[in-house]
């Protein structure tokens, strides 16, 4: 029993994060991404890091603090307006940043996380800069734009609970992009706000089974004095 024992620290959950690392963060706005990991990994000091991710957060929230630091060099999410200091890498050319409409992108990332080559949509076939830069297929009579499938190195999410098989339950909208993540990685760690013992959690309040999750964190949350001082 003690085999499957998914506890870790955080230290351990970051510790194969390297500079250049393919990432995903959960999250909405902040809501739903691991503040304890995300501090993690900017305490470790890694850089030119890609991220997925819904957004850019703002810039003490979510993934915010780790643009602000310049470890990322390129950032795929649907957008970035909330986080002003990411609009201005972007235009300075720091950082790169490719779009994807919120539900491409959640698309993407499930089709990386069950195994298929990408996904069709007709999201962008009107727009001739979005098909300067996509292939298209013709199905069925209709023209659509093929969007590769998204996957990373590692995923980290933010659930609710979590036992210690690694099974998540997540809180409201903070579930998000987090299950989708969970699955398109070839690591997942989650921080959660409380580990109970195996067992501890009723199979229909499941969602994240744990064979997808290698490690569990207990979150230590985040200061306001920390964020500002990031």
């Amino acid at each position: 029993m003690a085999l499957l024992n998914k506890r870790v620290s955080i230290e351990d959950a970051v510790a194969d994060v390297k500079d250049g690392a393919i990432l995903m963060f959960g999250g909405f706005g902040g809501v739903g991404s691991p503040p304890s990991l995300i501090r993690g990994i900017l305490e470790k000091g890694v850089k030119n890091l890609t991220v997925i991710c819904n957004d850019a957060g703002f810039p003490g929230i979510g993934i915010g603090p780790l643009i602000v630091n310049n470890r990322v060099k390129t950032l795929i999410a649907s957008h970035i307006g909330s986080n002003p200091v990411a609009g201005k890498q972007m235009t300075d050319g720091f950082l790169e940043v490719k779009f994807s409409p919120q539900g491409t992108l959640a698309e993407r990332i499930r089709a990386g996380g069950v195994g298929l080559g990408g996904i069709l949509t007709d999201v962008g076939i009107d727009n001739e800069m979005v098909l300067e830069e996509k292939k298209t297929v013709s199905l069925n009579g209709r023209t659509l734009i093929a969007e590769t499938a998204l996957t990373a190195e590692i995923a980290f999410v933010y659930g609710k609970t979590a036992d210690e098989f690694g099974n998540l339950t997540y809180d409201k909208t903070a579930r998000n992009m987090n299950p989708l993540m969970a699955m398109a990685a070839d690591k997942t760690y989650a921080e959660v706000e409380q580990i109970v013992p195996a067992g501890g959690l009723r199979e229909e309040e499941i969602v994240t089974p744990g064979i997808f999750v290698d490690g569990v964190v207990e979150s230590k949350g985040v200061t306001w004095k920390w964020v500002w001082e990031h």
